[in-house]
């Protein structure tokens, strides 16, 4: 095949196009300056990554990122850097594994009547697992009580264990968030130990938390919370969560409090002439 030449309209210079190499130059397109070309790789190196959405679970719940989980919460670090010399100087601790620690927090709901309505407990398990960032379990009745209406196995109630930096993270939030915008709040009662450490309060409201949305004229549902240190005495777990951050009243005194039964007017009187002092 002869070969043909070609006339470019720019140069007037006649272009070989029997060659392959000859047709690839006629299909590039123009160049770019220099200077464009600076501009367009300093944009490229400006622009920051797009976010990678957090993973979702079947049910719509947003789940921890992995990269997340594995970096160290705000409250551990001021444990471990502050709370744990504090408390090893006042204590005279001489192995750091006596140093008292949180364990677990359990977050219990119970449901009531709306224990029987499938909904409302889909409702509940989704509000508590947005509060807690852990999805619940269901709790059962163990024995039937026939004044409640209660068989055994029913479900009865909600709960959830937290762990870990979750455990963490909901403690900063309660202590920071949750309790504080609770109504006329004076802090919380430092009598609530049960004596082995463990700590245990109850919120009746849940729309304390900025993940509930508030509605006006809807129910309320409360929820327990259960802290479990590693203390040995209710001393030593009062100053963990005094130096952690827990609002604790000032106008209670933290020794146990005995309460007298009051007695009333018949209880003075003899017994031959009855209650009240009737003959």
């Amino acid at each position: 095949m002869a070969a043909t030449a070609v006339t470019l309209p720019s140069s007037g210079v006649p272009f070989p196009t029997s060659t392959s190499a000859a047709r690839r130059c006629l299909l590039l397109p123009s160049p770019l300056p220099r200077r464009a070309l600076r501009v367009v790789a300093s944009a490229a190196a400006e622009a920051p990554p797009k976010p990678t959405p957090p993973p979702t679970s079947p049910s719509g719940i947003v789940l921890v990122d992995p990269a997340e989980a594995q970096r160290v919460h705000r409250l551990k670090a001021v444990y471990d850097q502050k709370v744990v010399p504090l408390i090893t100087e006042e204590f005279g601790y001489t192995n750091v594994h006596q140093v008292p620690k949180l364990e677990k927090i359990v977050v219990n709901c119970g449901l009531g009547a709306e224990a029987g309505n499938n909904k409302g407990l889909e409702a509940a398990m989704k509000d508590l697992a947005n509060i807690t960032g852990q999805w619940p379990v269901k709790t059962k009745a163990k024995k039937s009580v026939a004044s409640f209406k209660i068989r055994e196995g029913n479900t009865i109630g909600i709960a959830v264990t937290l762990r870990g930096r979750i455990m963490y993270n909901f403690l900063d939030r309660l202590i920071n968030l949750g309790l504080p915008r609770t109504m006329d709040f004076l802090g919380v009662n430092p009598n609530s130990f049960d004596g082995h450490g463990n700590y245990s309060l109850g919120l009746r409201d849940q729309g304390v938390f900025p993940e509930i949305p508030y509605e006006v004229g809807g129910k309320k549902n409360g929820m327990d919370v259960c802290i479990v240190t590693s203390a040995k005495t209710d001393n030593e777990a009062l100053r963990l969560l005094t130096l952690l951050g827990m609002p604790f009243s000032e106008n209670i005194k933290s020794d146990v409090v005995i309460r007298k039964k009051r007695l009333k007017r018949h209880h003075f009187l003899s017994k031959g002439k009855g209650k009240g002092g009737r003959k």
